[in-house]
């Protein structure tokens, strides 16, 4: 007797595995990502979600939106909220956390295993309830960075935890592979996701997790 495939539903929260790559210095494969999935089961859906800034002329993670829409993912956008704070500080918002709870409860009964690309504490209630519903959760994040990327109530309570660096062989990008002038003017750095050359003092990982902690505000 055969044993059963397993069904799985990927969920890809956009903003925070793109500064999880970059902070471990390799990009994303998104087309290896999808086909190593679909070699551990029946992919039933693969979702991705980020927010966008529509008032642009060009946005500069359209590209691969558009890519992801055409090759085999279920895009789900929503347009970012400009504001200034109290001190006078520009932020963004675009917390994509309630559209990836909805789907991942509408889904569950038909899966057998989710599979969440996000380090944020804020998933740790929806991982339970997914739970409750029968279904494994794998997140997948990484504690290689100073500090980790992934909350610990979130790692704690996920079935399994795996760091993405165990998976950048199968689902990162070969950079030779890559046109020499995309290496120098990334085309899928989400434009909320970038600062002026004058803060040149900060490094890349610590400007993601700055705008990371301004989406999580209400």
């Amino acid at each position: 007797m055969s044993a059963q495939i397993e069904k799985i539903a990927l969920f890809i929260d956009g903003a925070n595995l793109y500064a999880t790559a970059k902070s471990l210095g390799f990009d994303i494969d998104y087309k290896r990502l999808l086909r190593e999935f679909q070699s551990r089961g029946y992919l039933v859906r693969a979702f991705y979600y980020t927010a966008v800034i529509e008032d642009q002329e060009y946005s500069s993670i359209r590209p691969l939106i558009d890519w992801l829409d055409y090759n085999g993912y279920t895009v789900v956008t929503k347009a970012t909220k400009e504001f200034v704070d109290q001190t006078g500080r520009r932020k963004v918002k675009g917390n994509m956390d309630i559209e990836l709870a909805v789907d991942a409860m509408e889904i569950a009964p038909h899966i057998d295993q989710m599979v969440l690309f996000s380090g944020d504490g804020d998933f740790r209630s929806l991982v339970e309830a997914v739970q409750r519903r029968g279904v494994r959760v794998i997140v997948v994040s990484t504690i290689s960075t100073q500090p980790p990327m992934v909350a610990d109530e979130l790692r704690r309570q996920a079935d399994e935890f795996i760091d993405i660096i165990a998976l950048q062989n199968k689902i990162g990008r070969d950079p030779n592979e890559r046109p020499q002038r995309e290496a120098r003017e990334p085309r899928h750095t989400p434009q909320f996701l970038q600062r002026p050359a004058s803060t040149g003092a900060a490094t890349a990982q610590r400007i993601e997790v700055e705008v990371e902690d301004e989406f999580d505000e209400d």
